[in-house]
């Protein structure tokens, strides 16, 4: 299911003015918003603001006249894909568990035909309150998502849990609630980023991959339902937030990661730039400049993919050919070669760094083109392709 539409509900907290971001990055995401706010949420931040960002008139009052019919209570969720409430303050928790609907907001929620995902935000006391322990267990049995809470620096100056998560976490829950689970159960592992070879203390050998493909392919499996553990090598991305992250830094280590991880996966989908050679004797020092030409003996790291492919029980395995010529004939070569029912191919020229890439898929159906999109839109085309092949041949 696409979401479309949301009604973003606001209540009173500290934590509201972390509800504009999120509604500007729902809102560049595509979605249309239509905030609902609690009269307390506006000593916070003003209508005004989140009416610029949505292009919408924020709703308050009950009995608001702008709704002609004096129904906005149900009006405003008809048609919603979903109501986000984001803070969700300790009272408004209580007031969801009790089923009670003494203004605009909670009256929404109880009248609503669609999801209803809420993410608090409270003092660590209020939180650890066996008051709201209840009322969230309830909140569970009623089937309403709830979304976080982190643990950090409060407002208030202490620390724990109860810091409402970042408007980015939230946004990528929100968007993979709505996901299709086509790998729900399913255990896959990435690989992502470029791998790094020490020539001495500072310096070595790599590439220009960021990472971001691997971890869009991470951040689409999970939103597909699976258990995805993350193998990756130096980039300056943050992970998925529900994802077991690996970090490595060499091609060896991300061998050994792999090799263990792999076990107990269905999937394997290998996304990284590895490296291909490494030093063979890096200096354990800085290699002072001079004159005199720097000769390095490289020697060729193991495969990774192939290490897997070629198990007696091997996951399925999916493999990317980064190539700068001859792209489709050289990545069906590899296809064939390391034995695999699936291989992305993409330009190298495009597609290290960028945010935007085509991909060509190659199987033995033949070529199917993913046109150029940015990366998670294309991850989530190429998860849905590995279902489709998955459950063709494993199910």
């Amino acid at each position: 299911m696409e979401l479309k539409r949301i009604v973003l509900g606001v209540t009173g907290g500290v934590a509201a003015y972390k509800a504009a971001e999120l509604t500007r990055l729902l809102v560049k995401s595509g979605i249309d918003v239509q905030v609902v706010c609690t009269r307390a949420a506006l000593h916070f931040v003003g209508a005004a603001t989140f009416q610029a960002l949505t292009g919408h008139p924020v709703f308050t009052d009950l009995w608001d006249e702008r709704v002609d019919n004096g129904m906005a209570h149900i009006d405003l969720s008809r048609g919603a894909d979903a109501i986000v409430v984001a803070p969700a303050s300790a009272d408004f928790l209580a007031k969801l568990a009790q089923g009670r609907a003494d203004d605009l907001l909670s009256t929404l929620c109880l009248a609503r035909d669609c999801p209803l995902l809420v993410a608090p935000a409270m003092n660590r006391q209020m939180w650890e309150n066996p008051a709201t322990e209840r009322n969230l267990a309830q909140l569970s049995l009623d089937q309403v998502n709830v979304l976080g809470p982190d643990s950090g620096e409060q407002a208030c100056g202490e620390t724990g849990f109860g810091r409402m998560l970042e408007p980015e976490t939230l946004l990528e829950a929100i968007v993979a609630r709505f996901q299709p689970k086509r790998l729900n159960g399913l255990k896959v592992l990435v690989t992502a980023g470029p791998t790094f070879e020490a020539i001495d203390a500072v310096r070595g050998i790599t590439n220009s991959s960021s990472g971001k493909m691997g971890y869009a392919v991470a951040r689409a499996a999970l939103e597909a339902g699976a258990e995805v553990t993350l193998v990756s090598g130096p980039t300056c991305l943050s992970p998925p937030r529900a994802a077991r992250l690996i970090s490595v830094l060499s091609t060896q280590q991300m061998l050994a990661a792999v090799e263990q991880a792999a076990d107990a996966a269905d999937i394997f989908i290998s996304v990284a730039a590895v490296s291909d050679y490494y030093v063979l004797n890096p200096s354990e020092q800085k290699i002072k400049k001079d004159a005199h030409i720097l000769t390095l003996e490289l020697a060729p790291n193991p495969d990774i993919l192939a290490n897997i492919s070629s198990r007696q029980k091997p996951p399925f395995c999916v493999g990317f050919a980064a190539e700068s010529e001859n792209l489709e004939e050289y990545a069906e070569l590899k296809r064939r070669r390391k034995h695999l029912p699936l291989i992305v191919a993409n330009d190298v020229k495009d597609a290290l760094g960028a945010d935007d890439a085509q991909l060509i898929l190659l199987d033995e159906a033949g070529r199917h083109v993913l046109e150029k999109a940015d990366k998670l839109t294309q991850a989530r085309r190429l998860i849905a392709h590995i279902a489709q092949l998955y459950n063709t041949h494993y199910q």
